[in-house]
Formats: structure tokens, sequence, C-alpha cells
């Protein structure tokens, strides 16, 4: 029961961006982590954030759409994957389904709870009460962290055993499937991440960085100091053409003052 309570703690923290601010603390990445200090096995639980970070990577809030639960789901596959002692394959098989049932749950309070409190922020702000009106935003927010807090404690605490029987009932083929799917979902979530932010100004240094990986054989954190290193020095190129060209211009218009 503990384990389940320290578990609810951390997606109630995670999701707690809704309150104060986005943080990205609601990243399997950051929740694997804890959720392993949690389960007493800090290396699995990176691991497994990580793969499902990979899987989740492209799962963001635009506009009105609202993609699956990255909190409950990176949590208790986390979980459930450590504590049947099982692979990465596990969290994915776990986290996508629960982060799509709690989206339903999500929907229903940010489309029921969540507006009544709005409605009351508008009444507060013809008021001019500006901490009624910081009040429900408060509420709001901690209240969806609650929620996920409760639905992580009661799912770990009545799944946590049953976990391992449904397990055993999966025939060989279907994990030998979802090994292969761990494999292809992370380049899924690389290629909707790189839709977004390739271009053809930054198209160049992708290839340097494949180059440099494949052929050189350098780790991944030299290619990340080359990175920093390459991003600094055309920062600089940048600002100085910024200000010769600010320079030249001033000089062109004292000549045309003369």
């Amino acid at each position: 029961m503990l384990t389940a309570l320290l578990l609810g703690l951390v997606a109630f923290i995670a999701q707690s961006e809704y309150a104060l601010g986005t943080s990205l603390l609601s990243r399997p990445l950051f929740t694997g982590l804890l959720t392993g200090l949690v389960m007493g096995d800090i290396k699995t639980g990176i691991i497994m954030g990580a793969t499902l970070e990979l899987a989740f990577i492209g799962s963001f809030s635009v506009g009105a759409a609202i993609p699956p639960d990255v909190v409950t789901g990176g949590i208790l596959g986390t979980a459930f994957a450590i504590s049947s002692h099982a692979g990465t394959e596990t969290a994915l098989l776990l986290g996508l389904p629960i982060a799509t049932l709690t989206l339903v749950l999500k929907n229903i309070y940010l489309g029921i709870f969540l507006p009544i409190l709005s409605h009351k922020a508008d009444k507060y702000a013809e008021k001019a009460n500006t901490r009624g009106v910081e009040a429900m935003h408060l509420i709001g927010g901690f209240g969806l962290s609650f929620l996920l807090a409760c639905i992580v404690t009661i799912s770990f605490y009545v799944g946590s055993d049953a976990i391992k029987h449904l397990l055993d009932t999966i025939p060989q083929f279907v994990q030998a499937g979802l090994q292969v799917a761990t494999g292809i979902l992370p380049a899924l979530g690389f290629a909707m991440l790189a839709r977004l932010l390739i271009n053809k100004q930054v198209v160049p240094y992708f290839f340097l960085g494949f180059v440099i990986a494949a052929y050189l054989h350098v780790p991944v954190t030299g290619i990340a100091i080359l990175g920093a290193i390459v991003a600094v020095i055309m920062v600089n190129v940048m600002q100085t053409k910024k200000t010769q060209i600010a320079t030249e211009g001033g000089v062109a218009d004292e000549d045309e003052d003369f």
C-alpha cells in the first residue's frame, strides 16, 4: 500500500504543471526515474522511462487535441514492468492502453468539472477578486493532479498482483510482436519529432551528426559536446553579422545626413 501511495504522489507532482505551469515533469523520462526510485530499481526505471519517452515523444497537447495521458501511462507501465520483472516491451504493452483509458477520464474532468470552475472564475473576475480567480485556477489544476494520483494509486494497489498472471497468459508470438514494436515505436517517435524540427537550415547538422557517429564512431556524449560548440559558434557568427549590418546601416544614415 505504501508503494501505491508513493506512486500516487509521483503522479500528483508530475501533473502539477496544470496548476503551476508547464515544467515537463510529466514526461516519462522524469516519472520513470521517480518510479524506479520508489520501486527500488532506479536503473530499470530510467531505462523504461526512456523507452516510454521515445514512444510518447510526440504526445503534446495542440489546441483542443489532448493526447493519451503520459503521466499514468509512464508511471504504471514502468511500475508494473518492474514489479513483474519484465522487459521494456511490457512497459509499452501496459503504458499505452493505460494512457488511453486515462484520457477518457481526463476528458470527463476537463469537460464537466473544469468549466464549472472557469465560470466561477469569471464571476470573481467581474468583481475584481484576483484571489478568487487564482483559487479557481489552483483548484482546477491540483484537482486534475489528485484525480491522476488516485488512478495510479488504486490501479497499482489492485493490479500489482494480477499483472503477473496477465503476463503469463500472453502468448509467445504476441510477446515477440511486442519486442518488434519496442524497436519501431521509438523510431516513430523520433520521426514525429523530426517532422516538426527539420528544415533546410538544420538538415545539414542532422546528417553531420549521423556521419560523425557512423563513420568516426564518436559516442553520443562527444556528439552532444560538439553540437553545443557548433551552436555557440553559429550564434556568435549570427550576432556578429547582425552587428555589422546595424553598423553599416548607421554609417549609411550618417553619410546621407551629411
